[in-house]
């Protein structure tokens, strides 16, 4: 079974400019491109972009960060009017079709119920696809999305998991490798082979097992489940406000 693997940060409400979302931005690709060499450059659409590129290049500084999120923020379809509360969307990538990896982010929404993302899809196929796809690698990618936007929580794992192990709508997830605000709480001792390391002073990332989980793995299901439950006796899984619009 080909699973569809991701990392996601999310967020509750949070009001914030287009220049702080930016300075997040820039501090975000900045610890990416430490993490592998296919992070370094990064692109978005728009018309006359080189042929030869995947798009038009994107300045990892805060001036062009701050000008994407302005343009993506959205508008009334009457009037075309900016609706603040809302925040800012946008996305980039970098490669062609299904070699990229993609970057998507939903910032400084502050509406009832908002939720603030950012979601990282590696490849779908290749060999890239399979050097991220590793403990150590996805632990440096969840450790500079945790520093630079702070989330409530961040997991990498499959969409496959998810469903299997999620038991309600809008609860914090567990994944292969999960990240937990310390505003949600206290980590309690996990099983091994649990590894549970802090990330500063904001909160502590979880990697379940060094190798690849699988949702077709009934071990890899039951274990994941099994921590999921305990994270959720400790008070770390269920969120105070429902939350839609997640991955």
């Amino acid at each position: 079974m080909h699973e569809w693997y991701y990392v996601g940060g999310y967020w509750g409400p949070r009001k914030e400019t287009a220049l702080e979302c930016a300075r997040r931005a820039e501090l975000f690709f900045h610890m990416l491109a430490r993490c592998d060499p296919s992070f370094t450059q990064w692109y978005r659409g728009g018309r006359g972009a080189p042929r030869s590129l995947p798009g038009h290049p994107v300045r990892p500084e805060v001036e062009e960060w701050e000008q994407l999120f302005l343009r993506g923020r959205l508008r009334t379809d009457v009037g075309k009017e900016v609706i603040e509360e809302f925040g800012f969307m946008e996305y980039v990538w970098n490669a062609k079709n299904k070699e990229r990896t993609r970057v998507e982010f939903s910032c400084g929404a502050y509406s009832p119920g908002a939720v603030n993302t950012c979601l990282l899809r590696p490849p779908e196929v290749g060999p890239l696809r399979e050097r991220i796809l590793s403990a150590p690698l996805l632990a440096e990618v969840l450790t500079s999305l945790a520093t630079a936007w702070d989330p409530d929580f961040a997991i990498a794992g499959s969409n496959e998991m998810v469903r299997l192990v999620r038991k309600r709508k809008g609860e914090v997830r567990v994944g292969w490798l999960t990240y937990l605000s310390r505003r949600l709480g206290t980590v309690p001792p996990l099983p091994a082979p649990v590894r549970i390391e802090p990330v500063g002073t904001l909160g502590w990332l979880l990697v379940l097992s060094p190798e690849p989980m699988s949702a077709s793995n009934p071990d890899h299901v039951a274990f994941t489940s099994r921590v999921r439950e305990l994270l959720d006796r400790a008070g770390l899984i269920r969120r105070p406000d429902p939350v839609t619009g997640e991955e």
